[in-house]
This record gives C-alpha cells, structure tokens and sequence, in this order.
C-alpha cells in the first residue's frame, strides 16, 4: 500500500515539471494574445480616440457605421481578391516543386541550396522589397524600359495608374515571399509518406496522378489544412507591401487599400479613432476565424 502511495505521488511530483515548463507560454500568451484581444473587443464597443481621454460606450454602433462605410465592404473585396491571387499559385507551384524535390527517381542535385535560394524572399524586409519593386515597375524603370526596347509596349506605361496591375503586382510580390515557405511545409509532409505506399500502388498498377490523388493528397491533408489556415490568417493581415507600395491609402482608388491598411487609417486619422479602429481589427479576427473553421470542416478526416 505504502509503495503505491510512493508512486501516485512520485507521478504527482513529475506533473510539476510540465506544468512549469508550460507556465512561461500561458503567461506570455495571456499577457500578449488573449488580453490584447479582450481589450479590443472592449475598444471596438467604445467611441475611444488617442486625442481625448474620456470615452464612452456605444455598443454595437461602430460596426453599424463599418457594414455602412462603402471603403470596408471594398477593403474586404480587395483583400481577399488579392490573396486569392496570390495563393492559388502558391500552392500550385510550391507543390509542384515539393513533389519534384522529394522525388528520388529525378535524383536533383543540391536540394538544399534551392530550398535556400526559394526561401530567401521570404527573409527580406518588406521596406526593401516594396521600395524595389516600385523602382522596377516606376514609369522610368527596368520594366518599362525594357518593354518599351523590345518593342512590347510603344511607351512607357504606368503600372501604379492601374487598378488591376497595381493589384497583380501586390499578388506577386506576396507570392514571391511566401511560396518558399510553403514549399518546405510540404516537403516536410511529403517526406513523411512511407514511400511503401507508393511501390505497392505501382505493383498494382497505378498511374502518377492516381498515387497523387489517392495517395499524397489524402496523407497531406493535415499539412494542407495548416498551410490554408496560416496563409489565410496572414493574407487577411496584409498590411506591409500595400502600406508601402503607393501612397500609404492604397491607391490608386483604393485598389490594394486592405482591411489592415483601412485599419492603421482610421487610427491614424483625425483625433485616432481607436474603437473604429479596433472594429475593423475585430472584423479581421471573426472573417479570419470563420474561414479558417470552414477550411477545417472542409478538409478534416472523415470517420
């Protein structure tokens, strides 16, 4: 009796050590997560600004005049037409090249120096990229004028006057610096496959892109599912490359005006509307966390 009072309680003592090794992330997580989000929930339910100290409660009255505001509805049209833009070849491309990696019948040599070179934009400043390609698409750049020498186009052309280039050219840029960040997540799942199941699929038979449907696809749904809901999260975030690209509004006419850089404007105009602001921030985590629950639904195993 006595040795089994020894052990539930040597058990109990070990209990300690995950709970204590898992304390510094509650706490962070609480301080820097979960209350910054409870507290804009709060602002998003006040008439704050960062001018006045005195505010009051108004409810729901924020987000009234956000479903209102003609610049929200097309902020929300503009992120989510730029990340699909932007994704969907993404994740067409970044597969393609993940299957050919970590295919041993290609044999590609020095796999690790293209994995690098793919994942570099991904490490650059998003100042120096926005600043780059503005210079390469500006009226006097290499683009234009190298266009304008073989004869594709008959003068310079101003991509930035242009709703639709100035959205491809956001589109780009975010694909640029994240396809090689998806490319590892998906050779890191790929490469968990036993390649058993395809020997056994080639014994009976079967084709490239039966193995892939059957095969790869169904064992990397939970990757999927993870690259899906991370790049939405990001995409529905976009703030940086639009903010810089143009004029700090999104122009021209708003087309990569975000629901983030519509944010940061309504804070930073005026007296700093802090609870219209946290409004269109509560806005982004509810579109965020509904197309991410749907994603998951979509795609999860089914028993």
């Amino acid at each position: 009796m006595e040795a089994v009072n020894l052990k539930s309680k040597s058990k109990i003592n070990k209990n300690y050590y995950g709970y204590i090794f898992t304390l510094p992330f509650i706490v962070i997580f609480l301080a820097f997560n979960l209350y910054p989000l409870l507290y804009t929930f709060y602002l998003s339910l006040t008439d704050m600004t960062l001018m006045n100290s005195s505010y009051h409660f108004v409810g729901f009255a924020n987000f009234k005049q956000l479903f209102s505001d003609s610049y929200f509805l097309k902020s929300a049209i503009n992120t989510w037409k730029i990340w699909l833009i932007n994704f969907i070849p993404q994740l067409g491309i970044a597969m393609l090249l993940a299957i050919w990696f970590v295919n041993n019948r290609l044999k590609i040599k020095f796999i690790g120096l293209w994995r690098t070179i793919y994942y570099l934009p991904n490490i650059l400043m998003p100042v120096a990229v926005a600043a780059l390609f503005y210079n390469f698409f500006s009226l006097y750049g290499p683009v234009n004028q190298i266009a304008v020498r073989t004869g594709i186009l008959k003068e310079a052309f101003d991509f930035f006057r242009s709703t639709t280039w100035t959205q491809l050219i956001v589109a780009f840029i975010q694909w640029w610096m994240w396809y090689g960040v998806t490319i590892i997540f998906l050779m890191a799942g790929l490469s968990s496959i036993s390649p058993s199941y395809y020997e056994s699929a080639l014994v009976d038979g079967a084709n490239s892109w039966q193995m892939f449907t059957k095969i790869t696809l169904p064992l990397l749904k939970p990757v999927l599912i993870y690259v899906l809901v991370t790049s939405l999260s990001g995409g529905m975030q976009m703030f940086d490359i639009p903010y810089l690209l143009t004029d700090g509004t999104g122009a021209p006419d708003g087309a990569i005006r975000t629901m983030s850089v519509l944010m940061y404007m309504k804070f930073s105009s005026g007296d700093g509307y802090i609870g219209a602001a946290a409004s269109v921030g509560v806005m982004i985590f509810l579109i965020t966390a509904a197309a991410a629950f749907i994603i998951i639904r979509l795609l999860k195993e089914k028993e």
